[in-house]
């Protein structure tokens, strides 16, 4: 699990695809501090296990359907990444429940200025805004940040700019991708919430004379 508190920006070595396997090599420094073989590296939002280290760096599997649905598969050799190690037992929780799987891609479509702060506004398919609610959480990129507002086809979070400074949010432009996910919450909630086949339903209250 992640909080999405970003704890450095790593630059990627080299990306290499074959028909059977991917890895993805990156510099780092702060998140290779007391990580260990086997361990959990959220590189853009996306929960990668640690499969080699060196001094510097680290080396991850990367799945054929984690390229499917996120940003990783169009990085290159020099692109920067948002990276946090997965949350100690002891650690405080400074941003939202990240579980590391993303929910899907967004494109962004605008960036303003607004006084010390900076609005960014993405577009997402239906079903990921569903999930999204104004002042909600959301992380993007494996950043975790408050919705300022939503609309039918997109939504809008503000940056602090110690957020953009410490991010790679602000260095994409509009029509980038970016890896999308949403409060874990709403979707067990909603779970939860749908009639059971078996459990108490309209039609069996009726049907018993309870409405």
């Amino acid at each position: 699990m992640f909080t999405g508190i970003v704890e450095e920006m790593g630059i990627v070595r080299r990306l290499t695809q074959t028909p059977v396997r991917c890895e993805l090599e990156l510099a780092a420094s702060k998140v290779l501090e007391s990580t260990q073989i086997g361990d959990s590296i959220a590189v853009n939002g996306v929960c990668l296990t640690v499969i080699r280290m060196d001094d510097d760096g680290f080396t991850a599997d990367v799945m054929p359907e984690t390229l499917r649905r996120s940003n990783l598969g169009q990085l290159k050799p020099g692109s920067m990444v948002n990276l946090e190690r997965a949350m100690a037992a002891n650690g405080r929780f400074g941003g939202h429940i990240v579980a590391g799987h993303i929910d899907g891609t967004g494109k962004i479509l605008s960036m303003r200025s607004e006084g010390n702060a900076m609005l960014v506004t993405i577009g997402a398919a239906p079903e990921i805004l569903r999930y999204i609610v104004e002042k909600g959480s959301i992380a993007i990129d494996g950043i975790s940040l408050t919705v300022a507002q939503v609309t039918h086809s997109d939504f809008t979070v503000s940056l602090i700019p110690h957020t953009g400074e410490e991010t790679t949010l602000l260095q994409h432009r509009p029509g980038e991708i970016v890896n999308l996910e949403t409060d874990i919450i709403g979707k067990y909630v909603e779970k939860l919430m749908k009639p059971k086949k078996d459990g108490v339903t309209i039609d069996l209250l009726q049907k018993n004379g309870f409405c």
